[in-house]
């Protein structure tokens, strides 16, 4: 069985005009959300082996936030520049190639194509997956590269603001 956790990055700044898309950072809220989700994450007792993001300065430091609070090694945060921007055929790509050892992975990325790719695998849909929230689905396939199209089960939906 393999396991995703589709994390929109926190909320980030829009306070400093020019800043490129790719480095705006978090902002206030961001940085009170993201400690949140990842405890709430690290309540259900789930075995994240890697936590997976965009390049983005906003998803670089949700992710880390997140492996802080897994207390998990420097080696488990991967940055891939596919989860930039990335639609279906960016986020397979990176499923596809994980390395086989992680069971459990979490995937820091965008909108609009997170939402999407999220509704793409579940029956489960979503109008938005708001910023630190998780969409998370389990797999039964043995090998990455057969998690799409295998059967997809959807395990939970929870954001800041959601009833915890």
């Amino acid at each position: 069985m393999k396991q995703v956790l589709l994390v929109r990055h926190a909320k980030s700044s829009w306070n400093e005009p020019g800043v490129p898309d790719i480095d705006r950072p978090l902002n206030e809220r961001g940085k009170r959300d993201a400690p949140v989700m990842a405890h709430r994450m690290l309540d259900k007792k789930i075995p994240i082996d890697a936590f997976i993001t965009s390049p983005a300065k906003r998803a670089k430091k949700t992710a880390s936030i997140f492996a802080k609070t897994f207390k998990a090694d420097k080696d488990k945060l991967i940055v891939k520049a596919e989860l930039y921007g990335a639609g279906d055929a960016g986020f397979l790509d990176v499923i596809h190639h994980l390395n086989e050892k992680f069971d459990c992975v979490a995937i820091f990325s965008h909108n609009p194509g997170l939402t999407d790719f999220a509704n793409s695998l579940s029956a489960t849909h979503t109008d938005n997956i708001p910023t630190s929230g998780v969409f998370a689905v389990r797999s039964d396939c043995k090998k990455w590269e057969d998690f799409y199209g295998s059967n997809i089960e959807f395990l939970f939906f929870d954001f800041p603001k959601a009833e915890s």
